[in-house]
């Protein structure tokens, strides 16, 4: 018995809207995790050295800790 896959085309287009929904997701992400870094390291600059001791960081670790994930 032979048969006949017409559903390759069908699987092309949906690969192509699904490799695009990824690229945006991906930019999204992207964005999302910079604008965390940037609150991340906005909101320990505001600290007084004092307050960083405390947690045990210095003014030089805050880029660091920012970039963790």
């Amino acid at each position: 018995m032979a048969s006949l896959d017409t559903s390759r085309a069908a699987y092309t287009a949906v690969g192509f809207v699904e490799r695009l929904g990824q690229a945006f997701a991906g930019t999204v992400a992207s964005f999302a995790e910079w604008n965390d870094a940037r609150v991340t390291r906005n909101s320990l600059a505001r600290l007084t050295d004092r307050e960083l001791d405390d947690i045990g960081l210095c003014r030089g670790d805050i880029a660091d800790v920012s970039r963790r994930r």
